[in-house]
């Protein structure tokens, strides 16, 4: 039971506070500012990197990955490892080490059947994805393997309960209604439990559907025999009596086998010992996976500590608030000692006010800490790409706020009361003595107090100042590019089932009806965008060399008039024109950069070079025809990397949608209203979305602005421009990621 005479010492210390009611409101609002800044930030961090997936037994989870990615070719449509679906088949089929495997991929539907896309945030998943994680339905039924199976007929989803809340209204008849992804109905079956998001953090899912209905969904597009395109991330829960490194033990084991069975006909000869050579390995996943670990670990603990200075600084003016009230106090304290009142048991009186207002400013924090940590969630978060993060407090966030309250009560509270209780009653009580009022000591303690204010203050002052300074720099950096007056169209033309061999005819009579819009300088389509977070690299050498003096060289694929719109200027040579056709001879355009790394001395138009085997094209010899100013590929902090661009024309294999860019004078809403309008006279069937191209820059300037510790620190960061249209891509050489829009 709680002491008696603590309770006393705690209502005496509420009456105490009561009759102060200035400084209490101070004090209170103080603590509660730097224990609720502190207390959101470590909630953050709990939510990315400590707490456990809401699964059945999250500790049994293992990540199945490659050991070494090094020499993997083909199309990385994932952040995460990942694999190939025959790859995941054949693993599924051998492995002996998990009693459940599963496999899942993010992905983006649309909702809508016709006009503007509306996007749901969809997986694909296994059969046997939530019988392994234990998930079970609130509505309905799960997946089976039954449902996962090539050649199923209509294909079924589940959906989550944030969805059937958002768009049946919590409905539950729900369980039989149709939804149409991407123009094709499928069936729900299932509502998966409010607490269960997904497997990764920073993201949640409003529809999941098997697999294998990928051969329904997008035909002959599909990647289910794809066995160069990685898109699959596998997770398995270990059997009884199975640990992490037998399991990778046994995977390493098996892995010659799986990957010989799985080759590839197109993989690249070169690499073809790296792929038989692959291993697969077992690492724990019970906290999921997350690109936000690696985005905004970093950031966040930086950011906790400088939340921590101000929590000290805070600290240290009440302690001045607490020394100038024990000024005021020291008759009474001195009367208490003369009455036989012990130094221990004045000390634990003061100390029970210190207490309460630390538990006040803690409570007031909390609720405090609730509205800071969904405000740097919705500051992280771009229109299209919102975070997803689990606020729920849990038992490391409460520790964490109560073992901060605890430090604080002592951090501001102990020396006030060790001082004010130091004095003897003789001096206190003495006619006309200034007792602690005119104590040198005392006095000086308070100006360090004051002066540790101050520089723990101006500390923070120089550390915004520069880190605005560096935000600033790179708000200001020439890219190479005009981001201004563009819009970006992502045209989707699925829908229209167009033969291969009419897309790219196609694609030039929409891009004409566009460049005929009122007020429209210049149009032009493009696979990838700058600073978009894809990229495509290949080795290339110029000829006469040899393949051994190959350079890593970044790709895009553009159409004629591409720099025009972007308003980059050609240094020499020409532009993608008429005349470059599949049949005619294979040209690019390189920038700056590339002719000086690759082509010395002379003037590179008329040079060729080899570009090297990759699963979608042989060893290919290109002409230069054009030397464009160097511009930003994958980010503003990088150096100017060698740019080939390749022209849209001269695709074999063209999307069936594509980025287009747009320059005009006129407002954003105006020009899309006028580009829907005119791709619904081409055909209803055309879907398109928008982004502002100067908002997609300074979206991805949000890692800038959260991360500025990390760029002032270490003098370098990636800027993760987050698109809309495009999943960021891990492609380490080969071919342009898959777009979630354009397939």
């Amino acid at each position: 039971m709680f002491p008696l005479s603590s309770m006393n010492d705690l209502r005496f210390a509420f009456r105490q506070l009561l009759k102060n009611p200035g400084f209490t409101f101070v004090a209170v609002l103080t603590l509660a500012l730097g224990i609720g800044a502190n207390t959101a930030i470590f909630q953050l961090l709990d939510a990315i990197r400590l707490r456990a997936l809401p699964v059945k037994m999250p500790q049994e989870l293992a990540l199945v990955q490659m050991a070494d990615m090094t020499g993997a070719r083909g199309s990385f449509n994932s952040a995460y490892p990942a694999v190939t679906n025959p790859l995941w088949e054949r693993i599924r089929d051998t492995q002996q080490a998990f009693s459940g495997l599963l496999a899942w991929s993010a992905d983006s539907f649309n909702l809508a059947t016709s006009g503007e896309p509306r996007f749901a945030r969809g997986l694909w998943v296994s059969g046997d994805f939530f019988r392994v994680l234990g998930i079970q339905p609130v509505l309905g039924r799960v997946f089976t393997t039954a449902d996962d199976q090539r050649g199923n007929g209509l294909a079924e989803a589940i959906i989550s309960f944030a969805f059937w809340q958002r768009e049946f209204g919590g409905d539950s008849s729900v369980i039989g209604r149709k939804l149409t992804l991407d123009g094709h109905p499928v069936e729900i079956i299932g509502v998966t439990p409010a607490s269960f998001f997904e497997l990764e953090i920073g993201r949640s899912f409003d529809v999941a559907v098997p697999i294998s209905s990928e051969a329904i969904l997008f035909g002959a597009d599909n990647r289910l025999e794809a066995g160069t395109t990685w898109w699959l991330t596998l997770m398995g829960r270990l059997k009884p009596g199975w640990s992490f490194e037998r399991a990778a033990t046994h995977l390493s084991t098996i892995s010659p086998g799986i990957f010989e069975s799985t080759l590839p006909t197109n993989y690249p000869s070169a690499n073809v010992t790296n792929y038989l050579g692959f291993k697969l390995a077992a690492v724990p996943a019970g906290t999921g996976v997350s690109s936000l670990r690696q985005t905004y670990s970093r950031p966040l603990w930086l950011l906790l500590a400088i939340a921590g200075l101000v929590l000290l600084i805070a600290c240290a003016n009440l302690a001045n608030l607490l020394f100038a009230r024990a000024s005021a106090r020291e008759r009474e304290i001195a009367v208490r000692r003369a009455l036989g009142a012990s130094r221990g048991r004045l000390i634990r009186q003061l100390m029970s006010e210190s207490l309460l207002l630390a538990a006040a400013g803690a409570t007031l924090g909390w609720l405090l800490a609730r509205l800071l940590s969904q405000f740097l969630v919705a500051f992280l978060s771009t229109e299209g790409n919102s975070l997803f993060v689990d606020l729920n407090l849990d038992w490391r966030v409460f520790a964490f706020t109560n073992g901060l309250a605890g430090l604080t009560c002592t951090l501001f509270g102990l020396m006030p009361a060790l001082r004010g209780t130091r004095t003897s009653p003789s001096v206190a009580l003495k006619a006309g003595g200034r007792g602690m009022t005119a104590s040198r000591e005392r006095f000086g303690l308070r100006r360090a107090l004051v002066v540790s204010q101050v520089a723990l203050s101006l500390l923070l002052v120089v550390s915004a100042l520069l880190f605005s300074l560096s935000l600033r720099n790179l708000m200001t950096l020439d890219a190479g590019f005009q981001q201004d007056g563009v819009l970006i169209a992502a045209v989707n033309l699925s829908r229209l089932n167009l033969p291969l061999e009419r897309r790219q005819p196609f694609k030039g009579e929409l891009l004409e009806g566009l460049r005929a819009i009122p007020g429209v300088d210049a149009v032009a389509d493009a696979t990838q965008l700058p600073l978009s977070g894809n990229s495509w690299d290949n080795k290339v050498w110029m000829e006469g060399s040899h393949a051994e003096e190959s350079k890593d060289s970044f790709f895009s694929r553009i159409g004629a008039g591409y720099f025009k719109t972007l308003r980059t200027p050609l240094q020499s040579g020409r532009d993608f024109d008429d005349r470059d056709t599949l049949t005619s001879p294979k040209v690019a355009i390189v920038n700056e950069t590339f002719a000086r790394q690759l082509v010395t001395g002379a003037n590179p138009v008329g040079k060729r070079f080899w570009k090297e085997t990759t699963p979608s094209e042989r060893q290919t010899l290109y002409e230069i025809v054009g030397v464009v100013k160097d511009t930003k590929y994958h980010d503003l902090r990088e150096d100017f990397v060698p740019i080939v661009f390749l022209p849209a024309s001269q695709d074999p294999s063209p999307a069936q949608g594509h980025l287009v860019l747009l320059r005009s004078k006129s407002s954003a809403a105006e020009l899309m209203s006028s580009v829907k309008r005119r791709l619904g006279e081409v055909n209803p069937q055309i879907s398109v979305a928008f982004e502002v191209f100067k908002t997609a820059i300074q979206n991805g300037l949000l890692r800038e602005r959260s991360g500025l510790v990390d760029c002032w620190m270490n003098g370098s960061v990636a800027v993760d421009t987050i698109n809309p249209f495009i999943h960021p891509s891990t492609n380490p050489m080969s071919h342009p990621s898959t777009h979630p829009f354009i397939r």
